[in-house]
């Protein structure tokens, strides 16, 4: 029976429908099956992808703002400040302050549900990939960062109970890691010399899956240069640049999209994003299916 290979979609800030990976899960698939070509088993059933649906943590209370300040003023670029408010309001909701965590908590349980599912369909000890846009690639990172304090108990206690089942739960098969339109460098400034990167890949990885080395693993930063919200990540200090294999800057969107910073949602079907992910995973897949 060949190993299959588990991928976390985790989406950004904005209006999101459940919907909202398709557009990356189909051509990601579809240039996985044809690399793995007819040697795989089952092929369809090899690539197990897991949209991480989180916006309706937020949602009811984002809508409930705009709708009490527009209460008092006809507000103009109101597509652009929807925009605005949901990444603001995002960001700052999402961050844990002393006595109020409750939604960077209830996010959390988004993800250790999604992964709960993985393990199940993919099985125990697959490689995980993370897939994340935007504000999910802070998501992504927090959570991973949790998982591994998890006995120094920064996690809430509710969430370790739930992720000390199988090796991916707990994080310890992570095994690449794709990030596009990351703030990840803004959030650092919060830190000195602008923090410390996740563990990548797990320390465990290979107790798990020993045919798996750094060569196979990958940590891709796709960034568009005229996305506001999106950076390098290499050059923050030492540290990222050991740990990020690759900044890659690419071209999104349509003629108008990718020269302004509307760019920073048009990642999802981009062929110079999901082409690389597919060609990573397929690679995975291989080394794990010999």
């Amino acid at each position: 029976m060949s190993q299959k290979i588990a991928v976390a979609v985790i989406h950004g800030v904005g209006s999101q429908g459940c919907d909202f990976a398709e557009s990356l899960i189909d051509p990601v698939k579809d240039r996985f099956h044809k690399l793995i070509g007819a040697k795989a088993y089952n092929s369809d059933e090899q690539l197990v992808m897991e949209p991480v649906y989180w916006a309706p943590v937020l949602e009811n209370e984002e809508n409930e703002l705009l709708r009490r300040v527009k209460r008092e003023a006809d507000l103009g670029y109101g597509d652009l400040r929807q925009f605005m408010v949901s990444f603001a309001a995002d960001a700052i909701a999402y961050q844990p302050v002393p006595k109020e965590r409750a939604s960077y908590d209830d996010i959390h349980a988004v993800m250790a549900k999604s992964l709960k599912h993985l393990a199940r369909m993919a099985g125990p000890t697959a490689p995980l990939c993370i897939v994340a846009h935007s504000l999910g690639t802070i998501i992504a990172c927090n959570y991973m960062y949790d998982l591994l304090k998890l006995e120094k108990g920064f996690m809430a206690q509710s969430l370790r109970d739930q992720t000390r089942g199988t090796p991916l739960e707990r994080g310890e098969t992570f095994a690449a890691f794709y990030t596009f339109g990351s703030p990840i460098a803004l959030w650092s400034l919060r830190f000195d010399d602008f923090g410390t990167p996740i563990e990548f890949p797990s320390s465990k990885l290979r107790e798990h899956q020993p045919s798996l080395t750094r060569d196979v693993c990958k940590w891709i930063n796709f960034f568009n240069r005229n996305d506001i919200l999106a950076y390098p990540l290499k050059t923050l200090n030492d540290a990222y640049g050991r740990t990020v294999s690759e900044d890659r800057e690419v071209s999104v969107g349509g003629w108008l999209s990718r020269l302004t910073p509307l760019s920073h949602t048009k990642y999802w079907a981009a062929p110079r994003v999901t082409n690389p992910i597919a060609d990573g995973l397929a690679k995975l897949w291989k080394a794990v299916n010999p």
